[in-house]
C-alpha cells in the first residue's frame, strides 16, 4: 500500500457546485407550488410536480438510454440489483409521502415561514446519516445543527400562527423534512448510478402514484396551462435541482450536501417574500439568522487526516485525479469525465476530504 501525493485542496469542487444549484432551482419552486395550490388539490398538484419531473428527466435521458448496449438497462446505466430495494424505498418516501405532506401543509401555513422550517430537513438528514449509516462528522457540524434547530424552533413558535390549524400546517412541513431525509440516505446508497435515471424513474412512479391517488379521491385535473405550469415547475424544481442533488451526495456525502442545500428554504422564503409579499411574523428574521449561522458553520468546515482507501471496484463518472489512476479498455471513450467499471488499488495518503464515495471510513 503505497502513500500518494495530497489531492488538491481546494473547497471549489463540482459537488458545491451541483448542492447550491439544486438548492437554487428548489427553493424558487416552494412558494410557487403554494400559489398554485388556490386552485388544484394538494395531492394532485404533488403528482404533477413529480410527473413533470420524470417526463423532462426522461427526454434527456433519451440518448443515453439510445446507447445503452447491455438488454439489462439497470445494469448499463450504473445501478445494482442489489440497489433497487433502496431505490424503491427512496421513492415512497421522498417522492410519494414527502411532497404529499409538503403540499398539505402549504395550503395553511406562510410560503415564506414554511420554506424556512425545509431546513429541518438537514437536521433529520444529517441524524440518519450519522447514527444509521456512521458518516464521519465534528463538533463544528453538530454545532451547526443545533443553531438550525434553534432557527426552526423559532419560526414553528405557537405565537406566530394563528390556531390550531397553523401547528398542524408546520407539523407537516416538519413530515415532509422527515421523509425528504430518509430519500437523501437511501439515495446515498445509489448515488453512483447515473443521476438522471435516479430522478427520472422516481418522477414518473411517483407522480403517477400521487395523480392516480388524487383522482381516484375526487381531484379534477386543471386546465391546459396550469397543468403545463405545474409540469414544467416540476421539471425544473424536483427533476433537474435531484439530478443536481445526486451528484453533489456522490462528492460531498449526505450530511454536507445538506447542509449547502440548506440554502433553499432562504431562498424560498425570499422569492415568497418578494413576489407576495409575505412578512413571516416577528420571529421571521431571527429565526433566519441563526439558520444562516447554522449553514456558515457547516460549509467553514475542513476535515483532512491520513486515511486508507480499500481496494474498491465500481462505475461512476469521473475524472483521472489522484484516486483514478487506472488502466482502461481498448476502444474506450478518454473524454473526462467517463463512466466506466474501474478497480481502486489500496491507497494511503492526507488530504481535506468530505465522506463522498471514496471517503466512506472509519475515524
Amino acid at each position: 500500500m503505497n502513500a500518494a501525493p495530497a489531492a488538491p485542496t481546494s473547497r471549489l469542487t463540482p459537488g458545491i457546485g451541483a448542492a447550491f444549484g439544486s438548492a437554487l432551482l428548489f427553493g424558487i419552486t416552494t412558494p410557487i407550488a403554494k400559489h398554485l395550490l388556490s386552485t388544484v388539490n394538494p395531492w394532485l398538484l404533488a403528482g404533477l410536480l413529480y410527473a413533470g419531473s420524470g417526463i423532462g428527466i426522461g427526454v434527456l435521458l433519451l440518448p443515453r438510454l439510445s446507447r445503452a448496449r447491455s438488454h439489462d438497462s439497470a445494469v448499463s446505466l450504473g445501478m445494482r440489483r442489489s440497489e433497487i430495494p433502496w431505490f424503491a424505498a427512496s421513492i415512497v418516501a421522498g417522492g410519494v409521502t414527502a411532497p404529499v405532506l409538503l403540499m398539505l401543509g402549504l395550503q395553511h401555513a406562510d410560503a415564506a415561514v414554511s420554506s424556512l422550517l425545509l431546513n429541518l430537513e438537514l437536521v433529520f438528514t444529517a441524524l440518519i446519516a450519522w447514527i444509521v449509516f456512521r458518516e464521519a462528522t465534528s463538533r463544528r457540524i453538530v454545532s451547526g445543527l443545533g443553531v438550525i434547530v434553534l432557527g426552526g424552533a423559532l419560526l414553528a413558535w405557537p405565537s406566530q400562527r394563528s390556531g390550531h390549524g397553523g401547528v398542524i400546517a408546520l407539523l407537516a412541513v416538519a413530515g415532509a423534512c422527515l421523509c425528504w431525509a430518509l430519500d437523501n440516505n437511501l439515495t446515498r446508497r445509489i448515488s453512483t448510478a447515473d443521476a438522471r435515471l435516479i430522478a427520472g424513474i422516481k418522477g414518473l412512479t411517483a407522480g403517477a402514484t400521487n395523480i392516480t391517488l388524487a383522482l381516484l379521491l375526487g381531484a379534477a385535473l386543471p386546465s391546459g396551462g396550469y397543468l403545463a405550469s405545474a409540469l414544467l415547475l416540476g421539471f425544473v424544481g424536483y427533476g433537474l435541482s435531484l439530478v443536481l442533488f445526486i451528484v453533489a451526495l456522490r462528492e460531498l456525502g449526505t450530511a454536507r450536501t445538506s447542509a449547502y442545500f440548506a440554502a433553499a428554504p432562504f431562498i424560498g422564503a425570499l422569492v415568497a417574500i418578494l413576489l407576495y409579499g409575505e412578512p413571516g411574523g416577528g420571529l421571521f428574521w431571527p429565526g433566519c439568522a441563526c439558520m444562516a449561522a447554522g449553514i456558515w458553520l457547516h460549509v467553514t468546515e475542513s476535515h483532512a487526516h491520513e486515511h486508507v482507501h480499500e481496494p474498491l471496484t465500481h462505475t461512476h463518472a469521473h475524472t483521472h485525479d489522484v484516486h483514478h489512476q487506472h488502466p482502461h479498455p481498448p476502444g474506450l471513450d478518454l473524454t473526462e469525465p467517463h463512466v466506466h467499471e474501474h478497480v481502486h488499488a489500496p491507497l494511503r495518503h492526507t488530504h481535506p476530504h468530505f465522506p463522498d464515495i471514496h471517503h466512506r471510513h472509519d475515524h
